[in-house]
């Protein structure tokens, strides 16, 4: 019972530390398998083999009711703590290699998640290529406004310069 409470007090730490939640089911795959979809999503998270009812129990102390009719039949979950985008390729990209891995859905900022949500979440590009789009599209804006700053002047003075010379010529 002790153990129990204590993988209970796990698991409802490692829900509420996360920033989503992806449900699998990895029926059939060997343990080398699921030790390399570990190694391929370890950088944002933490993918773990999960007891149903426990889970079911830390998820709703955790304030989370949406996975509860996902958790049947062999059940793991990634505890996504960086890119939830990255762990949804990862999965993705593994289940295409491994038919065996299904995706069931998943939690992500307050919302419950589908299979089909979770794909095209996936189809999202990384918050990096979204941060690098962003710092591109900045940037370009300033360049623009520099531009547009320094012909305002130039403009004036090549004006000034041609009154001068039309004055001077008819004088």
């Amino acid at each position: 019972m002790a153990q129990k409470d204590a993988s209970v007090a796990e698991l409802t730490k490692n829900f509420e530390n996360s920033t989503a939640v992806l449900l699998t089911e990895y029926r059939g795959l060997t343990v080398a398998e699921l030790k390399q979809l570990r190694s391929d999503i370890r950088q944002d998270a933490e993918y773990a083999v999960v007891k149903n009812t426990l889970t079911k129990i830390a998820a709703n102390n955790a304030g989370i009711t949406a996975l509860d009719e996902g958790l049947k039949g062999p059940s793991a979950i990634a505890f996504v703590h960086g890119d939830p985008v990255s762990v949804a390729k990862g999965l993705r990209a593994f289940a295409k290699a491994h038919p065996l891995l299904v995706i069931k859905g998943g939690y992500f900022d307050g919302n419950p998640l589908t299979a089909d949500e979770v794909n095209k979440l996936a189809d999202l590009e990384s918050r990096d290529v979204l941060l690098a789009k962003l710092a591109g599209a900045m940037k370009a804006t300033m360049t623009k406004a520099a531009y547009v700053f320094n012909a305002l002047p130039s403009k004036a003075v090549r004006t000034v310069d041609a009154l001068r010379e039309k004055q001077e010529s008819a004088a």
